[in-house]
C-alpha cells in the first residue's frame, strides 16, 4: 500500500537533501508531495514528474488543508529565524496552523535542535527556545516523532561553513572561553538516515536526541584544521559577548549577521542530548565521527556535488558583477550580453593567451609571468600549442585546460604559484538573437594567507578581469561579420 509523504522545506538545506534520498528509495512505496509558496520556482529545480508540488503557506490554514488532504506522514522541516526580530511567534504560529490542518496524519516528523544545559551560565538561545517550543506544540497535538541535533555537519550547512571560514581564515584566533563548552555535532548524512528511518515506523516516537560524540567547539576547530592540515592556535579568554560574536562571524565569514548570532549564542552554554534512546530505537545507524563528517563535506564539496545550502550572496552595485564567497571558493562572475553568435563569442576567448596574448593589460600578464617563474612556477613560457584549438589536459601559459566544449565552455586551471586552487572559466550562452558571455574566476583559498592573497588582488582584478571580458565581447562582434560571411 502506497504511502503519501508531504515534504514541508524542500526547498531548505535539509528537506531538499531528504527530497533527494527519498526519490532514489525505490525500495519504499510511497508518493512524494512538497509544500511551496512559489510552485513555478519550485519546479524549476528539476524536480521528476514524480513529486506533486502543491503551493501554500505555513500562516495560511486552508492552504495547510489542502497540501495535507490523504497524507500519512510529514516532514516538518522548516522555521522563520530568517523573517526578523518576530520569527518565534512567526514560527509558533506555523506550527498550531499545522496541528490544525493535520489531524489525519498517522505520523509527523520534525527535525528540532538540543537544548543547551539551563543550569549554567550564559544567555539563553532565542532561536534554539524558539525550535524547541515547536517541537512541543506539534508533540501536544500530533503523533510526533521529534529528532534533535546539535552543529549538522555537511557540505553548505551553516555550522560546517562557521567552523571552516574562522579556521581557514584566522591562523590565531582571540575566542571567548565558551568555545570550551561541550557540544554534540552530527554529520548531515546521518541526520538524513534517522529522518528516513522514521517513515518506515508505524508509530511515532516522542522526543529522540542524535548526534556523534561530544566535543568542544574549539574541538571542532582544530578537528578541522587537522583534517585541512592547517597549524591554528586558539586561546579562550574570559570575555567577548555572544551577539559581539556573532557580528564578528559575520565580519570574517560570508555568514550574515542574523544567522551567525544565532549560531553563536547555540554554543554559549553546553548542547548535550542523550543518544541512547536513538542508538535502542536505530541500532543500525552508527554515527560517523566529527572528523569524517568534515572529510565527507569537504570531499563533496570539491566534487561540486554540494546540492543544497544556506543562501547569502554579495552582489556589487553593478548587475553585470557578481563577488561571491561560498563554499570555501570564492567566485567573482562578470556577465556581458553581446551582439554576435555563440560561435563568435566561444572564438573570442577559445583563442586567448600565447602568441594572441590576453587582449589587455599585456604588461602586468608578462609581470605575473615573471615573478611565476622567479618563484618555480611555468609563467607564460609554454605558449600554446595551437592558435585556434584547444584539447582538455594540455597546457596555456600557467594554466591548463580542464574543460573544453565548443561553442560553450573553456576552463582552466592555474598552475601558477599561489597560495590555494584557482580556475578561470569562460561561458557563452544563446540569449535571444545574441550571446551571453559569463567569464568566472573562481579561488580557493588555503588558510589565511590564500584569503589575504586573494582580497589583496580583488583591486587589480577589479581592472583587469572586467577590462577583459569587455574586450573578449568586442572581439567577438569584430569577428562575428567575418564568419558569417564566410
Amino acid at each position: 500500500m502506497s504511502v503519501k509523504v508531504l515534504v514541508t522545506g524542500a526547498t531548505g538545506y535539509v528537506g531538499g537533501r531528504l527530497l533527494r534520498r527519498l526519490l532514489r528509495r525505490n525500495d519504499l512505496d510511497i508518493e512524494i508531495r512538497v509544500l511551496v509558496r512559489d510552485a513555478e520556482r519550485a519546479r524549476a529545480r528539476g524536480w521528476p514528474d514524480r513529486v506533486e508540488v502543491v503551493e501554500g503557506d505555513l500562516l495560511d490554514v486552508e492552504s495547510l488543508r489542502r497540501a495535507l488532504e490523504h497524507v500519512d506522514v510529514a516532514y516538518y522541516l522548516v522555521h522563520s529565524m530568517y523573517a526578523g526580530p518576530d520569527f518565534a511567534e512567526l514560527d509558533r504560529r506555523a506550527a498550531r496552523n499545522f496541528v490544525m490542518a493535520g489531524q489525519r496524519l498517522r505520523q509527523l516528523i520534525y527535525l528540532g535542535g538540543i537544548l543547551p544545559d539551563a543550569g549554567r551560565d550564559g544567555p539563553s538561545s532565542e532561536h534554539l527556545e524558539s525550535r524547541a517550543e515547536v517541537g512541543r506544540i506539534l508533540r501536544e497535538g500530533l503523533p510526533t516523532t521529534e529528532f534533535r541535533a546539535g552543529p549538522i555537519i555537511g557540505g553548505g550547512s551553516a555550522s560546517f561553513e562557521m567552523v571552516r571560514y574562522l579556521t581557514e581564515r584566522l591562523p590565531v584566533m582571540v575566542a571567548p572561553k565558551w568555545i570550551l563548552n561541550p557540544v554534540q555535532p552530527v554529520g548531515i548524512r546521518d541526520a538524513l538516515l534517522y529522518l528516513q528511518a522514521a517513515l518506515e515506523r508505524e508509530d511515532s516516537i516522542g522526543v529522540v536526541d542524535i548526534g556523534t560524540d561530544p566535543l568542544s567547539f574549539k574541538g571542532m576547530m582544530t578537528g578541522y584544521a587537522e583534517v585541512r592540515g592547517l597549524p591554528r592556535l586558539i586561546l579562550p579568554v574570559p570575555v567577548l559577548a555572544p551577539r559581539l560574536a556573532g557580528r564578528w562571524v559575520g565580519f570574517v565569514t560570508p555568514i550574515p549577521n542574523d544567522l551567525a548570532i544565532p549560531l553563536v549564542e547555540g554554543v554559549v552554554r553546553p548542547v548535550l542530548g542523550d543518544t541512547s534512546r536513538a542508538r535502542e530505537l536505530f541500532p543500525e545507524i552508527e554515527p560517523m565521527s566529527y572528523r569524517d563528517a568534515v572529510a565527507l563535506a569537504l570531499k563533496r564539496t570539491e566534487e561540486g556535488e554540494v546540492f543544497t545550502r544556506w543562501s547569502v550572496s554579495g552582489d556589487s552595485n553593478d548587475p553585470d558583477v557578481r563577488l561571491v564567497d561560498t563554499e570555501g571558493v570564492i567566485r567573482e562572475v562578470r556577465t556581458r550580453v553581446v551582439d554576435a553568435p555563440v560561435e563568435s563569442v566561444f572564438r573570442s576567448f577559445a583563442t586567448i593567451g600565447g602568441e594572441r596574448g590576453w587582449l589587455v593589460w599585456e604588461w602586468l600578464w608578462r609581470l605575473r609571468g615573471i615573478l611565476d617563474q622567479i618563484v618555480g612556477g611555468p609563467g607564460l613560457r609554454r605558449g600554446r600549442r595551437d592558435p585556434e584549438i584547444l584539447y582538455p589536459g594540455e597546457s596555456l601559459d600557467f594554466w591548463r585546460v580542464e574543460e573544453y566544449q565548443p561553442p560553450s565552455i573553456l576552463r582552466l586551471r592555474a598552475e601558477m604559484k599561489v597560495p590555494g586552487k584557482a580556475w578561470l572559466q569562460f561561458e557563452a550562452i544563446p540569449e535571444g538573437e545574441g550571446t551571453r558571455l559569463v567569464q568566472t574566476a573562481f579561488f580557493q583559498p588555503t588558510g589565511f594567507f590564500g584569503w589575504m592573497y586573494w582580497y589583496s588582488s580583488y583591486p587589480l582584478h577589479a581592472f583587469i578581469f572586467s577590462d577583459l571580458v569587455d574586450a573578449l565581447a568586442r572581439d567577438a562582434r569584430e569577428i562575428a561579420p567575418t564568419e558569417v560571411a564566410a
